[in-house]
């Protein structure tokens, strides 16, 4: 029943529309475009590597939560890639 659900939303939004928009899994929340390195941060988001290295030079919290990260190293998320 969940895929008739879902196939019947589907067919309610104009194709193109749905072409054009990416999943909000693909797009970094910092730059909110597409990503193209992905990768992984302690706070589980994902983010583009270029966008997230730039954000820790100055300070050590997650840019979705403020929370402090754990740690600061960087995961490549290769199945957003």
């Amino acid at each position: 029943a969940e895929e008739q659900a879902s196939s019947s939303l589907a067919a309610e939004r104009p194709p193109s529309v749905e072409e054009e928009e990416p999943p909000d899994d693909f797009v970094c929340p910092i730059t909110t475009e597409v990503m193209s390195d992905p990768v992984m941060a302690a706070d589980g988001h994902a983010y583009e590597r270029t966008a997230i290295e730039r954000w820790l030079a100055t300070k050590s919290t997650s840019p979705l939560t403020g929370e402090e990260l754990e740690f600061t190293r960087l995961i490549p998320n290769h199945t957003h890639r």
